[in-house]
């Protein structure tokens, strides 16, 4: 799938904690979180980001389920942040800090530019990928032709 025109990308990455957030289990991660914020505001093509701290915005009644989003101008950019930075070394740690999930826990979905989505908006995305699959309005790594280091980091 190429990138329409005038569009950026967007992208939502859920999970659930092992344990409390305080926790000394996921004390480990949660020092990371400022510092993996930084290296993706400071990277190549990244446009904006969910300011919240994704362990305060509440997805229905679950406080140990949190949510990261944010927009890029392409997938080359996100790719690049993804598997070449200090997020991969978070990311190679989330088994042990979060529950395998039996559902698509990413998605990504084209924004025109200047959009800034919603949670609401991101979680209907990740929903239809869980019922529909790859395609043009919500999908994963394996739809964009152009990006391969997934393949080769061991993304699940």
């Amino acid at each position: 799938m190429n990138q329409p025109v005038e569009h950026h990308l967007a992208q939502l990455n859920v999970a659930r904690a092992r344990d409390d957030l305080e926790s000394p289990l996921l004390s480990d991660f949660m020092a990371a979180l400022d510092r993996v914020n930084a290296v993706a505001e400071r990277s190549p093509g990244f446009v904006w980001r969910l300011r919240d701290a994704a362990t305060d915005i509440k997805v229905g009644d679950d406080a140990r389920f949190i949510v990261n989003m944010s927009v890029w101008k392409s997938p080359a950019h996100l790719e690049q942040f993804v598997w070449t930075t200090i997020h991969k070394r978070v990311y190679d740690k989330k088994s042990k800090w979060f529950e395998a999930m039996k559902t698509p826990h990413f998605v990504m979905w084209w924004v025109p530019v200047g959009h800034r989505p919603t949670v609401d908006e991101a979680i209907d995305k990740l929903a239809h990928l869980t019922a529909h699959g790859d395609g043009d309005l919500a999908f994963g790594w394996s739809h964009l032709p152009n990006v391969k280091l997934w393949i080769s980091k061991h993304c699940a």
